[in-house]
């Protein structure tokens, strides 16, 4: 009863499902690059949550601002300690359009990261599961934070996107349209990289620049520091020049055209992390394969697989299949992933179980503002946590965005 309880206080809340994201995207006259989290493609979805005067500042002005708060509560049945791990994070975000009409914007992106308690959602896989993975990894409780600053600059008719400043290479590296822990899955498996990726650290200084190569193929490549510290993020330009170890990606994909890259689309990502002296995490490299469709705007099947070779990712081998589907009870959206994943022994050592975790959610918008998301859980053989050959997650997520 007390799971439950914690569910309905704690679920998710977001605004519009994964069909209204589909039709913004088409009517969008600068289609762009980066995936569902990426600060301006957030701000279309909010679009529906501004007043008037909002939507004039963003028509005459350019200038585009949105804040949310999410609340995650997770549980599981068996665990070392904290039987629950629950955070919130408050975000105020926007873009402003400076040069040419949208060609040219300062994008920011502010956050306030906390835990309720003891155990934040970040810690509870690995310190209170054994499971190798992450469930919901932004909600840690690492207090104010600059997660982006950057400049965005739109070429070539908006067939080209650079960005430069501080980065989150999530919003582009192997992006997914049901990738965003906001929204989404919660468990890590199912978002960039099948946790099969060794990233930098947030708030990482770099560029990156993608193009459309003809109407069907683009290209997306970028280089950023390793060593980004978000609560001092101008610390990343003296890091960039100075320490040389860099987080390299490239990723060349299909689509059916630029306005639906993030919804129809085929990709192969390939990435390099140079080794993280001071830290003394390995560099590596790896690839990650993505395949998804969305079918008479109403189905979403996806294939996911990554491979890395040291780099200080959580996996080493990971595939992941599942599908979203837009219902038309309540305007929800229902998405069931099933993931294989073995532990990267350069991370945690030799001889762990392989991993296998089925996760179903089902995300409900409650008015323009709020939405609950359910979600629960199947985690079978977790490699850091042999004494159980099963675990069973009860989650919820609550978004607001205004």
């Amino acid at each position: 009863m007390r799971i439950f309880t914690k569910l309905l206080i704690s679920g998710t809340f977001c605004i519009c499902p994964l069909l209204s994201a589909a039709q913004n995207a088409a009517q969008d006259s600068n289609p762009r690059f980066g995936g569902p989290d990426a600060v301006e493609s957030q701000l279309e979805e909010d679009r529906l949550t501004w007043n008037e005067r909002r939507n004039q500042w963003k028509d005459k002005y350019g200038f585009g601002v949105s804040f949310d708060y999410t609340s995650v509560v997770l549980t599981a049945n068996e665990t070392f300690s904290d039987s629950t791990g629950m955070g919130g994070i408050a975000r105020l975000y926007g873009a402003w359009d400076l040069v040419g009409e949208g060609a040219g914007a300062l994008v920011w992106k502010f956050e306030h990261r906390h835990a309720y308690g003891d155990t934040s959602p970040f810690d509870f896989s690995l310190g209170q599961m054994g499971y190798v993975g992450l469930q919901e990894p932004p909600f840690n409780d690492s207090d104010f934070r600059t997660q982006n600053l950057y400049w965005r600059q739109r070429m070539n008719g908006g067939r080209s996107t650079l960005i430069a400043g501080v980065l989150d290479v999530t919003d582009y590296v192997d992006a997914f349209a049901m990738a965003s822990p906001w929204l989404h899955f919660m468990n890590f498996a199912f978002s960039t990289g099948s946790a099969a990726i060794g990233l930098p650290n947030d708030a990482a200084v770099g560029v990156a620049y993608g193009t459309m190569l003809n109407d069907n193929i683009y290209v997306f490549g970028g280089i950023t520091d390793t060593n980004g510290d978000p609560s001092r993020p101008f610390e990343g330009f003296d890091n960039f020049f100075s320490d040389n170890e860099y987080f390299k990606s490239v990723e060349i994909g299909w689509t059916t055209s630029q306005d639906r890259i993030i919804f129809d689309n085929t990709h192969l990502t390939l990435w390099h992390k140079d080794r993280q002296d001071e830290l003394g995490v390995a560099g590596g490299w790896g690839m990650a394969f993505s395949y998804s469709r969305y079918l008479n705007e109403n189905y979403m099947p996806f294939i996911r697989g990554a491979y890395a070779d040291e780099g200080g990712s959580l996996l080493q081998k990971s595939l992941s299949v599942g599908m979203g589907r837009q219902m038309e009870a309540f305007s929800g959206l229902l998405g069931i992933g099933v993931n294989w994943g073995e532990p990267n022994e350069d991370t945690f050592g030799p001889g762990l179980s392989d991993q296998y975790a089925v996760e179903a959610f089902y995300r409900i918008p409650l008015g323009k503002r709020f939405a609950v998301t359910a979600d629960v859980q199947y985690i079978k053989d977790p490699a850091l946590n042999p004494d159980e050959s099963s675990l069973w997650m009860m989650n919820g997520r609550l978004r607001f965005a205004f």
